[in-house]
C-alpha cells in the first residue's frame, strides 16, 4: 500500500533568513498557500513567498491542531527555528499528524552552529533547553569541567544563569553569549557567572558554559546518594547511604513515573529525577511545610519539574497517572495505603518501602509472604570519637521491602494483619 503525500512541509530557518536556505527549502516556500510561523520567522520571507503568513498563537501548542485542520488542503508549509525536530515544532506536529504527514527540511540548529564556532564536539556537550522551562533545572547539568550548552528564552535567560551559577558554587565558570548565530549581525559576550558585566542584549542566543566548581563549594555527584547537607530538612529525610540502596531497589529507566508517597523533604523523588532528564516524579506529602521544603530542594538540585502534592494518601492518590514505581516513605499503618498503592501499579512495576518500627515491619512481612520480593535490613553505623578513641555509632536499622509486579498478581482485598490472622512472624 502507497503511503499518503505529506500534508505539512516544515521548513526550518536561521537567522541568516532566507539567503541561508537551500533551493528545495526556498521552492516549498514559494508554492506554499499558507505558511505558519513565528512573527519573527515570517518577517524573514521575501516577498516572492506571496503565501497567506499565519503567525502561531500563544499558548501555541493548544492551537497546533485547530489551525492544521483549518488550512488542511492549502499547500501548508511551517517554519521553524534551525532544526524542527530539536527542541522545535516538529515534535508537536509529529505527535498530532504523524510522521508520514511530514515533511521535515531541517535547517543547522542553533546547537550545531554554536559548536563549530566553539570548537566543542556536540557528542561530548550537555545540552540544556530554558525555553518554556525553569532556570533550576539547568542545575543538574553542573558538574566541574564539563561544557553546557544552554538554550536561551530570551533576552534575560544570560543574567538568570549567570545568578545560578553563583548560586549553586559555580561562579568561576566562563560564559559566553552568542547572538544571531548565523546572521550578518552575529556577537558573542563572555565574562564570568561571578562578574558578569553585561545587561540583556538580544533575545536570540545560546549560552556556553565552561564549568567550573568555586574551591569550597559542595560536589554532587551524578549518582543518588547525595551529601544529606545538600537537602533542606527538618529530619524527615532518607539517609544518604539508604537513599542509595533504595533508588539501586527502584531501578529508575529513561521516562518513567515514580509516585514517592510520605515524601518528606523529596530526596527520593529528585534523585529518581536526577538519573535522567525525561524521569517524572509526583512527591505525596501530607504536612504543608515539608511540601514546600520539597519543592524547594527540587529547584535548588535541578530537578524543579517535581509535582510535589500535598495530601493525605491513600485519598491523595485519587487521579494520579499510573506510575511505573512507587516509594512509600511512610504511612504503612494507614489502613488501605499499601493496597491503593499495590494496585495502582502495572505489570512489571516496582515497590518499595522502608520502615524503622516494629509495626511497620509486621505490615512489610505480611505483603512478602503474599506477593513474595525481597525483604532486607539495612544497617549503617559511622565512626564517632569516643574519649581519645574512636568506636561505631549505630544508626536505627531500617526495613526494606521491595517487590516487582509480576503478572496475574492478585490485586484485591487487603493483607490481614498477622496477630489477628493467626500467622507466626
Amino acid at each position: 500500500m502507497t503511503p499518503a503525500p505529506p500534508t505539512v512541509t516544515v521548513i526550518g530557518i536561521g537567522a541568516d533568513g532566507w539567503a541561508g536556505l537551500p533551493e528545495g527549502a526556498r521552492d516549498a516556500l514559494r508554492a506554499a498557500g499558507v505558511v505558519l510561523g513565528g512573527g519573527r520567522q515570517l518577517g524573514l520571507l521575501p516577498p516572492e513567498c506571496t503565501a497567506e503568513r499565519v503567525p502561531w498563537p500563544t499558548p501555541l501548542r493548544p492551537a497546533v491542531a485547530r489551525l492544521v485542520d483549518a488550512y488542511r488542503g492549502r499547500r501548508l508549509a511551517v517554519l521553524a527555528s534551525g532544526d524542527p525536530m530539536h527542541y522545535g515544532i516538529g515534535r508537536a506536529l509529529a505527535e498530532i499528524l504523524g510522521p508520514d504527514a511530514l515533511r521535515v527540511l531541517p535547517h543547522p540548529s542553533s546547537v550545531s552552529l554554536a559548536a563549530a564556532r566553539l570548537g566543542w564536539p556536540v557528542e561530548e556537550t550537555e545540552v540544556v533547553t530554558l525555553v518554556g522551562r525553569p532556570t533550576g533545572r539547568l542545575a543538574a547539568a553542573l558538574h566541574h569541567g564539563r561544557r553546557v550548552l544552554v538554550l536561551s528564552a530570551g533576552a534575560a535567560t544570560p543574567g538568570e544563569v549567570a545568578a545560578l551559577l553563583r548560586d549553586r558554587g559555580f561562579g568561576p565558570s566562563r560564559m559566553l553569549v552568542l547572538e544571531q548565530l548565523g546572521a550578518p549581525a552575529e556577537t558573542r559576550r563572555e565574562g564570568t557567572a561571578e562578574e558578569w558585566p553585561h545587561p540583556p542584549g538580544d533575545p536570540l542566543n545560546v549560552i556556553a558554559v565552561e564549568c567550573r566548581r568555586a574551591p569550597g563549594a559542595p560536589r554532587l555527584g551524578a549518582v543518588p546518594g547525595l551529601p544529606d547537607s545538600a537537602y533542606d530538612h527538618d529530619g524527615q529525610l532518607t539517609k544518604r547511604h539508604v537513599r542509595a540502596a533504595t533508588l539501586a531497589a527502584l531501578a529508575p529507566a529513561p521516562g518513567e513515573l515514580l509516585w514517592d508517597v510520605g515524601g518528606g523533604s523529596g530526596s527520593i523523588a529528585i534523585e529518581w529525577m536526577r538519573t535522567h532528564p525525561s524521569c517524572l516524579a509526583v512527591c505525596v506529602e501530607r504536612d504543608p511545610v515539608r511540601a514546600d521544603r520539597a519543592a524547594g530542594n527540587a529547584d535548588r538540585l535541578g530537578v524543579p519539574g517535581l509535582r510535589v502534592l500535598t495530601g493525605a494518601a491513600p485519598a491523595a492518590l485519587g487521579g494520579l497517572p499510573a506510575p511505573d514505581a512507587v516509594f512509600i516513605g511512610g504511612g504503612l499503618t494507614v489502613p488501605g495505603l499499601l493496597d491503593a498503592c499495590w494496585e495502582a501499579l502495572p505489570e512489571g512495576g516496582r515497590l518499595v518501602a522502608n520502615t524503622v518500627t516494629l509495626e511497620s515491619e509486621a505490615v512489610l512481612a505480611g505483603y512478602h509472604r503474599r506477593y513474595g520480593g525481597e525483604l532486607v535490613r539495612l544497617a549503617v553505623a559511622h565512626a564517632v570519637p569516643v574519649g581519645g578513641f574512636t568506636g561505631w555509632r549505630q544508626a536505627m536499622p531500617v526495613t526494606q521491602w521491595a517487590v516487582r509486579k509480576e503478572p496475574g498478581e492478585p490485586a484485591e482485598g487487603p493483607v490481614k494483619d498477622p496477630v489477628e490472622s493467626g500467622d507466626s512472624t
